[in-house]
């Protein structure tokens, strides 16, 4: 099939990987700790795949979940989506099994493979999606499920016949209560970064793209897997960031791109210089961040360390792009960058009216026609965000006459710590459940590593007092029913929350009392 595709097919069909295994074979395509293989064995294993998922009864539409670290099986079944027609949904292999049960239902998943090692996940999944009917096992067993591996056995290699673009539904925390589903209406153009490419210089037959970062996070599966591979530029995927490490990979393996949070910038400048200096990094010609806010401080020191090569992107789940290369950080520093063609921005108030050049307020973008999205299941979600075509994630920030989008914060129902955004108000439901809790109000407060961390600000019923102890359980009580990462790092108790005149919690008021008057986020 992939020899009479034209690229333009190819890319729209989900098949671009197919046409770069015809003409490059024995390119390499995925490396991981321990391993690697060819773009023809990759596209053979998709083709594999998707066979097996339309023999177990999917169709064009149908929903698959994928619970997985960072490992080969995890893009395989990425692509065989894509060219499968059907709707991907990677989930957080971080949260409880609750949680990720909860997921895999509500995307209505027919299908579910999962890695061995989550198994107590992917069992309460199968337990409470009554939709599932193939659950897929690789890397070991799952009691019930069946092995990925043998099942694509007997599944031919070659390029299916009728590929059919898929499309992938991540999700985003909600501001209150569950986790929400992005959907997107169209044929969604992923990723939207022409001037990226431009500004990368890709060639392909060299280069390497490094990923340290979780899979499911939606930068990452977008900018730094479905980007350089359908591009013919082969992946090197870490299991986890570690800093020395990854400037290790860079120097073995000669790599050249590569896209990370700021704290992973932190994280390697805190490296001591003389161990940064015994590794030849010399071979970066480019790296990315995003997904969390930069310091102008720490964002100059990296360029001061790694030259003039260092690119910045704003985004979310829900689509939107701006973007910035060195030389719109040199004439406009501190800015973020500018909308990429076809995404408009506007800096509106809290009341929706547009702001004038240089007054903060809130970022709101317009994505393409192809990036409209929903929020699965939840319109009054969907509704919440939106002014007309406009959306907010809850930035704060503001535009100068060019065009360039300078971010100063967030919306305080909002917490980014190292790059993953927070919701505090699923904090405060699961805190409100212990007896010695009258209110708890969850808030960002500032971190030296992480940009920002959860403070849980708690009022206490009649009859219980502070102490360590019970500091003690509300933590305990966190860890046991939410993910690690969205748990407070510390406890303060109050004897009243700030309220409006109808008595809701000012979360913003309460966030401001932790944060420098300058420079505070709004």
């Amino acid at each position: 099939m992939a020899t009479s595709l034209t690229a333009a097919e190819a890319a729209r069909t989900g098949m671009t990987i197919a046409l770069v295994a015809r003409n490059a074979p024995r390119r390499r395509a995925l490396l991981w700790p321990g391993g690697e293989c060819d773009f023809a064995t990759f596209n053979a294993r998709c083709n594999a795949i998707a066979r097996l998922l339309r023999r177990a009864g999917l169709k064009q539409g149908d929903a698959i979940a994928l619970l997985a670290g960072n490992r080969p099986e995890f893009v395989e079944v990425l692509f065989a989506a894509m060219r499968t027609g059907l709707r991907l949904t990677p989930v957080n292999w971080h949260l409880k099994p609750d949680e990720v049960a909860y997921i895999v239902d509500d995307c209505d998943a027919r299908v579910l493979v999962a890695e061995a090692r989550f198994a107590d996940a992917a069992l309460a999944a199968r337990a409470a999606s009554p939709a599932l009917e193939t659950c897929l096992a690789f890397g070991g067993a799952i009691p019930g499920f069946d092995d990925l591996e043998s099942a694509i056995v007997a599944e031919s290699s070659d390029d299916i016949d009728d590929p059919a673009p898929g499309s992938r539904m991540l999700y985003t925390s909600g501001t209150t209560g569950r986790p929400k589903g992005v959907r997107f209406l169209g044929h969604r153009k992923v990723p939207l970064i022409p001037p990226m490419t431009a500004s990368a210089g890709f060639r392909p037959e060299s280069d390497l793209f490094l990923n340290p970062s979780p899979l499911y996070h939606a930068a990452p599966i977008g900018l730094s897997v479905w980007w350089p591979l359908n591009q013919g530029v082969g992946l090197y995927m870490m299991e986890r960031f570690e800093p020395e490490e990854m400037l290790a990979l860079i120097e073995r393996h000669r790599i050249t791109h590569s896209h990370v949070v700021p704290v992973m910038f932190q994280r390697l400048l805190d490296l001591p210089q003389e161990v940064r200096a015994r590794h030849d990094i010399s071979s970066l010609r480019w790296i990315l961040h995003g997904s969390a806010p930069c310091s102008r401080e720490l964002k100059d020191r990296a360029i001061a360390w790694l030259g003039p090569i260092v690119h910045e992107f704003f985004g979310g789940t829900e689509g939107g792009l701006v973007y910035s290369t060195p030389a719109d950080w040199q004439s406009h520093p501190g800015c973020t960058g500018r909308p990429v063609e076809g995404v408009e921005a506007r800096i509106l108030d809290e009341d929706g009216r547009e702001l004038p050049t240089g007054q903060i307020g809130l970022v709101y973008l317009k994505p393409p026609e192809s990036d409209r999205f929903v929020y699965h299941k939840a319109p009054e979600k969907t509704d919440a965000g939106r002014r007309g075509d406009f959306f907010t994630m809850g930035d704060m920030g503001r535009m100068d006459a060019d065009g360039y989008i300078t971010l100063t914060g967030r919306s305080a129902d909002t917490v980014i710590s190292g790059g993953v955004n927070i919701y505090p108000a699923e904090i405060d439901a699961v805190l409100a459940t212990h007896p010695a809790v009258k209110e708890a109000a969850c808030v960002g407060v500032p971190s030296e590593r992480w940009g920002e961390e959860v403070r849980a600000v708690v009022q206490l019923n009649e009859g219980f007092t502070a102490s360590d102890a019970l500091t003690g359980e509300l933590t305990a009580l966190c860890r046991g029913r939410i993910a690690y990462y969205k748990c407070p790092k510390s406890v303060e108790f109050v004897a009243d929350l700030p309220r409006s005149a109808v008595g809701k919690v000012l979360r913003r008021e309460l966030r401001d009392r932790y944060w420098p008057a300058v420079g505070a986020p709004a």
